[in-house]
């Protein structure tokens, strides 16, 4: 029988330190993907943070808004009720200027009238008014008469206007029976002891732009009284003696 072989055995060297390097590869493979998943949950933690803070502004600066909004309403609304109240006063000082210079006026008239400064004086002319006639160029006078009630005598006469103006760029004088009412041709009478009022109308010529009146005063006996008054005082009633104007003296 023949002998069988011995069996070959091959001897191979183990490979440590490659089994060492793909466990180290493994491990840096691993670490490296921990890396990236913290880098890339980082990266979405630091986009959400700032859209947060952003959001928290956002509502800030909206309420601030809204506050100054407000402020501002009620800033509007203080100031139309302050111009209300101011429209309001200046309503009332004016009216109150009017009263208060119609009592002057009235005051004036009734210490005259009764010789308040113990003086006896002679006709004066007291107060002059022009009002419009609407729709047409004539004009409604009023003329108040007075005189010291201690002279105890009746005065009478003829009263008459004219007035001064511009008329195609010139001076122009139109006297009383150009302006007044036919049945009033010598004027407006009168006759009184203490105090009488006048009435009259004038027509002005279109083409006339008045400045002043002048106010002539004939009593029956006594010097004449001759005043001259701004027009723009005659609408208003208040007359101012110009120079060389004068009352008739007692």
């Amino acid at each position: 029988m023949a002998s069988r072989p011995p069996p070959r055995l091959v001897v191979r060297r183990h490979d440590d330190a490659g089994r060492t390097r793909r466990g180290l590869w493994l491990g840096l493979a691993w670490l490296g993907s921990l890396l990236a998943l913290g880098l890339i949950v980082g990266g979405l933690g630091r986009h959400a943070a700032p859209t947060a803070v952003d959001h928290r502004q956002q509502r800030v600066l909206l309420g601030q808004i809204d506050d100054l909004k407000q402020q501002v309403a009620n800033l509007q609304r203080a100031a139309q009720v302050n111009e209300v109240a101011t429209r309001s006063l200046r309503g009332t000082l004016a009216q109150r200027e009017e009263e208060l210079s119609g009592l002057r006026a009235d005051l004036g008239f009734y210490s005259r009238l009764v010789g308040g400064d113990a003086q006896r004086q002679g006709l004066r002319l007291q107060e002059v008014k022009l009002q419009p006639i609407t729709g047409s160029r004539g004009w409604n006078l009023t003329l108040s008469l007075t005189q010291n009630a201690k002279r105890g005598e009746e005065t009478r006469g003829n009263a008459t206007i004219s007035v001064e103006g511009l008329r195609r760029d010139k001076v122009v004088s139109l006297d009383w029976p150009t302006l007044g009412n036919v049945a009033q041709k010598d004027g407006m009478p009168f006759r009184f002891m203490y105090f009488q009022q006048l009435h009259g109308t004038i027509v002005l010529p279109p083409d006339f732009r008045p400045t002043r009146l002048r106010v002539s005063i004939q009593p029956a006996s006594g010097e004449a009284v001759d005043r001259a008054i701004a027009w723009g005082a005659a609408l208003s009633g208040n007359i101012i003696t110009a120079e060389g104007d004068h009352d008739a003296q007692p």
